[in-house]
C-alpha cells in the first residue's frame, strides 16, 4: 500500500500561483494602452510644452525644439491648446514607463511551457517505493488529491433517529440538501470531506458540513449549509458559529461557503452548481 504524505508535508509543497496568468493579462492590457497612446501621439501637434511654476502660479510656454530655451508664452485662456500639449507630455512619459514594464513582462513570459507540470511529475512519475523516501517540493494533482483525501479523520457521530440519507459515496449525511451537495460535488469531481473536524483558534473543535478542495488553486474551503433558517434558535446558533469561524480567519469571500434555506425556500441544485462553478472549478 502506498504511503501517503502527512498533512504537514502537503502544506510545505509549492503554493500554486497565478503569476504567469496575471503577467500575461497585464502584458496584453499594457500593449493595448501602448497602442492607444502611440496613436494619440501620432495625431498630436509638434512641439513640447514647458511649464514654469512660481509659488502658486503656473505659466505655460510652447517650445518647437527640445534645445529651445524659454519658448512662446501660452495664455491660460487657450485651455484646449494647453490641454492638448499637457496630455501629449503625459502620454510621452507614460509610454516610456509602459515600455519598461513590457520589457520586464516579456522576460517573465519566457517561462518554459509546461514547467510546472514537469516539476510535479518529477515526483509523481516515481514508483510508490521511491515516493515514500522523497520529500517533494510539488506533486501532481492526482497525488495531491489522493494524499488530501486519504488523510484520516473521525467525523461527527450521527444519531440513528435521524432520517437516512446516503450519498453516492455510501456516506450518511444529515439532510436531503446535504445529500444533494455531496452528490453534486462528486459529480463535478470536487474532493470533499463530510463533517471533518476543524480546530478553531480558541481550541474548540467544530465539524463544518463539508471541507472541500479547489484542486486548481489547491485551496481548502469550508462549506456550511444552514438548513433551518426560519427557526429562530437555529438561526442564532448559525450566526454564532459564523462569528467563531471569522475569529479563526475563516471568512466569506475567502475560504468560507455558506448556503441557506427555509421551509418555504429550499436549496436548489442550480444554486449548488452555481457555487461550485464560481469557487471550486
Amino acid at each position: 500500500m502506498e504511503k501517503r504524505m502527512t498533512e504537514q508535508k502537503l502544506k510545505k509543497l509549492l503554493k500554486t500561483t497565478n503569476l504567469y496568468k496575471e503577467a500575461n493579462r497585464r502584458y496584453h492590457e499594457l500593449m493595448k494602452l501602448k497602442e492607444d497612446r502611440e496613436q494619440s501621439l501620432s495625431k498630436a501637434p509638434s512641439g513640447k510644452i514647458h511649464i514654469v511654476k512660481s509659488g502658486k502660479k503656473v505659466q505655460y510656454y510652447l517650445r518647437n525644439q527640445s534645445s529651445e530655451k524659454g519658448g512662446t508664452y501660452i495664455s491660460k485662456k487657450e485651455t484646449e491648446k494647453i490641454k492638448t500639449y499637457v496630455q501629449k507630455a503625459y502620454d510621452e512619459k507614460i509610454l516610456k514607463e509602459i515600455n519598461k514594464e513590457l520589457q520586464t513582462l516579456r522576460h517573465l513570459a519566457k517561462k518554459p511551457e509546461g514547467s510546472t507540470n514537469r516539476i510535479r511529475q518529477t515526483y509523481s512519475n516515481n514508483p510508490a517505493e521511491i515516493k515514500a523516501i522523497i520529500n517533494p517540493i510539488d506533486v501532481s494533482d492526482e497525488d495531491y488529491i489522493a494524499n488530501w483525501i486519504d488523510t484520516p479523520y473521525e467525523g461527527k457521530e450521527l444519531s440513528d433517529q435521524l432520517p437516512f440519507y446516503e450519498t453516492k459515496r455510501k456516506e450518511r449525511v444529515r439532510s436531503k440538501s446535504e445529500l444533494n451537495i455531496a452528490n453534486i460535488l462528486e459529480a463535478y469531481g470536487i474532493p470533499y470531506k463530510y463533517e471533518c473536524p476543524l480546530t478553531l483558534s480558541s481550541g474548540k473543535i467544530i465539524y463544518p458540513d463539508f471541507t472541500v478542495l479547489n484542486v486548481r488553486e489547491r485551496k481548502v474551503y469550508y462549506w456550511e449549509h444552514r438548513g433551518m433558517m426560519d427557526d429562530r434558535e437555529y438561526a442564532n446558533q448559525a450566526v454564532f458559529k459564523m462569528k467563531q469561524l471569522r475569529k479563526s480567519g475563516i471568512c466569506l469571500g475567502n475560504n468560507l461557503i455558506i448556503t441557506e434555506e427555509t421551509s418555504a425556500n429550499p436549496l436548489g441544485t442550480d444554486e449548488i452548481k452555481c457555487v461550485i462553478k464560481q469557487l471550486l472549478l
